[in-house]
């Protein structure tokens, strides 16, 4: 039987779904998420931070079909579905002018969600923190926010 490698795929969801080898770090995901708060992963390019970033998010939204079969859900008792804001600042390019356009995109993609109705001129800050708090108390979950370079 041939094993089909994910090379070049980066979704979490695709991978399990479709039969992809999947080195399992669930055990990790799970410490990382129930034990810290805030983490800053440097790796060289092509090492996984995107399949980890989807990952989580997967994790965090409690999508936990993705997870059968995999060492987490031994671990994990209660699969909460949790807000995720996530930004992908590869799309934002080198320039101001592009990664601000990229993050009113994303940031108006939530406000959407959330119902949130954009003051005209308002900050990016002053947005950001909009969706955050809306988000929290819509739901009553903390936020996870997942930042991709």
């Amino acid at each position: 039987m041939f094993m089909k490698y994910p090379i070049g795929i980066q979704n979490f969801e695709k991978i399990r779904n479709d039969g992809y080898v999947y080195v399992d770090k669930t055990a990790l995901i799970y410490r990382l998420a129930d034990t810290g708060s805030y983490y800053f992963l440097s790796r060289p390019r092509r090492f996984g931070k995107s399949v980890l970033v989807d990952t989580l998010q997967a994790y965090f939204e409690g999508k936990k079909e993705l997870f059968e079969g995999l060492k987490i859900m031994d671990m994990e008792k209660n699969w909460t579905a949790r807000p995720v804001i996530r930004l992908d600042m590869s799309r934002g390019d080198a320039t101001v002018v592009e990664l601000r356009a990229y993050l009113d995109r994303i940031f108006a993609k939530y406000e959407k969600v959330y119902g949130i109705q954009n003051i005209e001129g308002d900050s990016l800050s002053n947005r950001f923190d909009a969706i955050i708090t809306t988000a929290y108390g819509q739901t009553g979950q903390q936020v996870a926010i997942l930042i991709d370079e």
